[in-house]
């Protein structure tokens, strides 16, 4: 089986009330989709990633309506913010319902939802009468996909539709915030900046370290994001080899200094003119490319960690992490 790249949506949207694996775009990364609430075709999602059942998967519907009745509290905190930032990259955990399927929760008591922005599944998702679960569009622990190609390359074989819809135009996942004690917490840093949401709050908001294990919410692993070479990471350009051991660097805001320095040396720029949205929506684009190189060292220097660029350091960080 080979997965056809399509753009009619709704024959996306038959094959997913079909019970079949459809990689959807959204703003964000794609996501590969199955029907939420159809426990075998949810299955297959954690077959062709390879992904661990202790994973939860996040849903997707349309609006806040259409999610309400997967949830069975909100605090007055979250209702704020999916009114202000859905649709958009943000995920909600909240208390589950019955209706949601323990394997979709890992056996949690919350769910993760989310209200996508990009148009193409919007419209996917308004002809459906069921939420679509969709996690990143790649094989479990490597590098999430911004494309269709993308997808094509690394699960082609194991799907039955790629929705193309074009590069994703924000190119990190979404920000996962949880309500532990009725308290706004992000248990992952993503595609909307902590310093939107905590201008939203009016106050500043915790952030949740990482596990290895039995994560509160999906995007929560230590390990992920592997380009598949070693990765070692600096705080500044001055620290960073340049000798001719040094495979790769990933930078940011380099000021247009040579591409290749010393030999072997190749340096990434995520973004020459220091624009920090410019650089999450070449994240993945970057480290694919190293990937494809199959260097044997990269160094990576971490950007400043205000607003996207925390999100950006998060990721570089943990396709660094070592096992």
């Amino acid at each position: 089986m080979s997965a056809k790249i399509i753009s009619d949506y709704l024959l996306a949207a038959s094959a997913l009330s079909e019970g079949k694996l459809v990689a959807l775009p959204t703003e964000t990364v794609y996501g590969l989709g199955a029907n939420a609430l159809d426990e075998v075709a949810a299955s297959k999602i954690f077959a062709a990633k390879n992904r661990p059942s202790f994973d939860p998967l996040i849903i997707h519907q349309s609006n806040w309506e259409r999610l309400r009745a997967y949830v069975k509290e909100v605090p007055p905190a979250a209702k704020l913010l999916a009114d202000t930032f859905w649709p958009g990259p943000l995920t909600l955990v909240l208390p589950k319902t019955d209706l949601v399927p323990e394997l979709i929760s890992a056996g949690l008591p919350t769910v993760a939802i989310r209200a996508p922005a990009h148009p193409l599944t919007r419209a996917v998702l308004a002809e459906l009468n069921f939420p679509v679960a969709a996690p990143s569009a790649n094989p479990f622990g490597f590098v999430s996909p911004t494309t269709a190609q993308h997808v094509a390359d690394q699960l082609g074989s194991k799907i039955d539709y790629i929705l193309d819809g074009g590069p994703c135009v924000v190119g990190l996942e979404s920000t996962i915030i949880g309500f532990p004690k009725g308290e706004p917490t992000i248990f992952r840093k993503g595609g909307l900046a902590v310093e939107a949401i905590e201008a939203v709050l009016g106050k500043p908001i915790a952030i949740r370290t990482h596990s290895s294990s039995r994560p509160e919410a999906p995007g929560m692993l230590s390990r992920h994001y592997s380009p598949g070479a070693p990765m070692e990471i600096f705080p500044d350009l001055s620290e960073a080899p340049e000798s001719a051991l040094t495979n790769a660097r990933i930078v940011f805001n380099h000021g247009g200094q040579p591409m290749s320095i010393q030999g072997m040396t190749t340096t990434y720029d995520l973004s020459p003119s220091g624009d920090l949205a410019e650089a999450a929506r070449r994240l993945f684009t970057v480290l694919r490319q190293i990937a494809e190189q199959n260097f044997s060292y990269v160094a990576v220097v971490l950007l400043p960690e205000t607003g996207l660029g925390r999100a950006i350091n998060d990721r570089l960080r943990r396709a660094a992490a070592r096992e």
